[in-house]
């Protein structure tokens, strides 16, 4: 990298930088254990161990879960996703999702309704790209077997009527997923207020981790009927050519990632108060949407909220363009385009461009948000005044 500005607004995708206690776990770890976690019963194999475990229960502790074995890990929000997806859908299944998912959702659900093993309605959102929680329940029929509803939209930030609907599928066989990729770590997230049977959430995200680690929370009245999606090695049981039937390990083939878990670990200590951090975020949120929505000309797709992600467009200058611009002349780092989130832009009236996006995050400044969004005012004024 070059020693020009950089302001990072990209933290929706993933949080950066890394704290140095983060990287410094990380890095201990491969210096001076740097062992497989379950694959020995020698002290560093031990130690390994003692990682996952740790994260696993700081986990279960952060999203208020009964116990522990509820937590497994997953390479990245992805599979965690597709893990609970093809965990608990069976052929003949309805399923239910919002337009506000990301692909990592539809993209599974369509292959199957494609393939003509499940039935799926998708629920529009609104222009502010929520979803009305009475218009989702009514979607849900006799045969429906999971509903999806993300807490919050990776485009606009709002965030979705998780408990609402969770509440009302209580006395109902339709399963609840949410994915909490944008507010786990960001705002409290509680399987317990939100009623649901799943949720997922990577770990690079707001809550300061590595890639390549994310979790899947799965209720353990699911556990035995749960279906692993992916087989291997465990650790365990090796003399059975069957997957382990006990939680977490029927979903954890193969070698865990443990030097990111390791800076994992340190990243949820370093969250502290989760009330005292959603207070942050929304300060931060509040500047950011503030300062965007008082630029003449600037559309603005996202509303007050708890979350500084923000899309914008102006009328003329493609997305694409806009991040470049941004980039190249004033060392702002913002993301373009669809976002990975297939069906919200036809929703929105963002089309086949998608939007700009600028997401922050706790730790960026006043200064930085300021200066950002007076090179976003430069720019329109300049596309408005040719």
């Amino acid at each position: 990298m070059s020693d020009r500005t950089r302001i990072y607004l990209d933290h929706a995708a993933t949080s950066w930088p890394k704290s140095q206690s983060v990287l410094h776990a990380m890095l201990d770890f491969a210096k001076n254990c740097g062992v497989a976690a379950g694959r020995g019963g020698y002290r560093s194999a031990v130690d390994a161990e003692r990682i996952v475990t740790g994260v696993r229960k700081e986990i279960a502790k952060l999203i208020e879960a009964s116990q522990s074995d509820t937590i497994s890990f997953h390479a990245n929000g992805t599979a965690a996703l597709n893990a609970a997806i093809h965990g608990v859908v069976r052929d003949g299944d309805h399923v239910v999702a919002s337009a506000a998912e990301h692909n990592s959702v539809l993209r599974p659900l369509d292959n199957l309704s494609r393939e003509g093993r499940i039935q799926l309605t998708v629920v529009p959102v609104g222009t502010d790209g929520c979803v009305n929680s009475d218009a989702f329940l009514r979607a849900i029929q006799t045969n429906t077997r999971l509903a999806v509803l993300t807490h919050a939209s990776n485009v606009t930030g709002a965030i979705q009527p998780v408990a609402e609907v969770g509440k009302a599928l209580r006395d109902r066989r339709t399963l609840l997923l949410c994915d909490a990729a944008q507010s786990f770590g960001a705002i409290p997230v509680s399987v317990q207020d939100f009623h649901v049977d799943l949720l997922a959430a990577p770990g690079h995200k707001s809550s300061g981790g590595p890639l390549g680690t994310a979790f899947l929370y799965v209720a353990p009245e699911l556990h035995d009927e749960f279906q692993p999606w992916m087989m291997g090695g465990t650790g365990s049981q090796s003399e059975s050519l069957e997957m382990p039937n006990s939680m977490p390990a029927k979903l954890e083939a193969g070698n865990l990632n443990v030097p990111a878990l390791a800076g994992w670990s340190k990243a949820l200590f370093e969250l502290g108060d989760m009330q005292e951090r959603m207070h942050q975020h929304r300060r931060v949120a509040e500047i950011l949407l503030s300062g965007l929505k008082a630029i003449p000309n600037l559309k603005c797709y996202s509303s007050e909220g708890p979350l500084p992600i923000v899309s914008v467009n102006c009328d003329g200058l493609a997305p694409t363009d806009f991040a470049a611009i941004l980039d190249s002349e004033f060392g702002i780092e913002a993301r373009a385009g669809l976002h990975c989130a297939a069906l919200i832009h036809d929703c929105i009236g963002t089309g086949n461009e998608g939007t700009l996006r600028l997401s922050a995050s706790a730790s960026t400044s006043e200064k930085d948000i300021h200066y950002a969004v007076e090179a976003v005012a430069q720019i329109v004024g300049e596309m408005t005044d040719s």
